[in-house]
This record gives structure tokens, C-alpha cells and sequence, in this order.
């Protein structure tokens, strides 16, 4: 949730950070994008030129930024989403179904790469705004004001993470308590002590991780109930 008072060029680099980096496979990846409409034209049009410009090829290339996915089964996931969206009428601006053949070493034109991919115009019923793609793919979403961005965010049945790109620390602390997500980074990308706890809400799961709250992930905790005297007990059926 990117807003018009946010740190631009910080809001930018995370975002483009967020989604695209391990290759988009990453649970608290950022791929829906809300972004106020005073700034979304802007914002959108660098985006794309980012995304453009990210490095694709041999991940044990340490100039590498996106490598190959992790399957021709993903590979065919995440390709048939990028399909969908052309399909719905989002405007793609960046990327797309294709592999980047021409950017790759002819040792690596069979692996499972797929070229940054940024789309524009992206309603929040489409498809590639609903469902988990899990790859580099990201959805740019228009927002007017905190209450539209907010039903938006929270209508979905995902919720580990969230971003949320602000200088105003009321609207932090009004939006923190209203998004229903196990997590939520204010100014920053995914960055935590391993320590704090770990988790989402809804779909993304039950529970938490992370420091003292790893304990219950390996235990089965057992309640174990003795009596130390003679508490009444009713006499039913006597």
C-alpha cells in the first residue's frame, strides 16, 4: 500500500525489491500493488522500466537477480497467469508469458525462466489479483483514500503479509489495526527479527513461528488437570 506522502524512491525500490527477488517464489512476496491514483501514473511507468531492467540468467552468476523457477510444472503456473491477465484486460507493461531466449546462454534456453512481468490497470476481482501466482509477476492496483485501499486489501482470502508506504503515523497506527494480515512492514521490505512472531491470517495459515513462539510448531502441548481437594462435584441421577 503505497501512498502519495510515502518516501518515493525508498516505496520504489521495495516494491520492486519485494516482488522480484527468489525469483518471486517467496511467500511474503509483495505482487498485489496499491498505489494511490496522485502518484499511480508515475509510479507505474518507472515500475515497469525497473522490472525491465532486472538481470535474468545462470543464478550462480552472483550479477544474477531473477533466475530460473523451480519446475517446467511452475514454470507453466506462472506463464498461464501472466496468459489470464492479458486475458481480463489488465494492460501488461512490463515482461510477459514468453522465456527471455535472446537474454540467455544456450546452456540455460531450456530452464524455467520468466521475464519480470508488470501489469497495469489491474482490478482487484481479476484473477491475477486474487489467486497466489508465486512467481515474478506484479499487479498494480489504483486506490483513492485508507478506506478504499483497505476494503480492497482485505478482500482476499490471503493474509500473511502486508507493506505499507506512509509519513503519517496515525494513518500507520489506523491502517496497522485494520488490515487483516499476520504481518504488516511499515517503510521497509521484508525485513524482522527472527525473533518476533511469524504468520498469517485467513488462508495463509493458523498459528505463528519465530523465536518463543517456534516451541508450539515442534510440541504438542497436553493439559493435565489434578485435583488438590474436594471441589464439589453435582450428584445428578441420586
Amino acid at each position: 500500500m503505497i501512498f502519495e506522502d510515502c518516501d518515493y524512491e525508498r516505496a520504489m525500490d521495495a516494491a520492486v525489491f519485494g516482488i522480484f527477488s527468489i525469483n518471486g517464489e517467496r511467500c511474503t512476496a509483495g505482487s498485489r500493488i496499491f498505489v494511490q491514483k496522485g502518484i499511480y501514473d508515475k509510479f507505474a511507468t518507472e515500475f515497469a522500466e525497473r522490472a525491465s531492467k532486472i538481470r535474468v540468467g545462470d543464478p550462480t552468476d552472483l550479477n544474477t537477480q531473477v533466475g530460473s523457477l523451480i519446475s517446467q510444472q511452475h514454470f507453466d503456473k506462472v506463464t498461464g497467469y501472466i496468459r489470464i491477465g492479458m486475458e481480463e484486460g489488465a494492460t501488461l507493461i512490463a515482461g510477459g508469458p514468453d522465456k527471455p531466449v535472446d537474454e540467455l546462454p544456450d546452456h540455460l534456453k531450456g530452464g524455467h525462466f520468466v521475464r519480470p512481468t508488470v501489469f497495469r490497470d489491474v482490478t482487484n476481482d481479476m484473477r491475477i489479483a486474487r489467486e497466489e501466482i508465486f512467481g515474478p509477476v506484479a499487479v498494480l492496483i489504483p486506490f483513492e483514500d485508507e478506506a478504499d485501499v483497505i476494503a480492497m486489501a482485505n478482500d482476499n482470502e490471503y493474509g500473511l503479509a502486508s507493506y505499507l508506504w506512509t509519513q503519517d503515523v496515525g494513518k500507520v497506527h489506523r491502517i496497522a489495526q485494520k488490515v487483516d494480515a499476520g504481518m504488516i512492514f511499515v517503510n521497509s521490505q521484508n525485513v524482522r527479527d527472527l525473533r518476533t512472531p511469524f504468520g498469517g491470517k485467513k488462508a495463509s495459515g493458523t498459528g505463528r513461528e519465530g523465536g518463543d513462539y517456534s516451541f508450539e510448531v515442534f510440541c504438542e502441548p497436553k493439559n493435565v488437570c489434578i485435583s488438590m481437594g474436594s471441589h464439589h462435584i453435582p450428584k445428578w441421577g441420586v
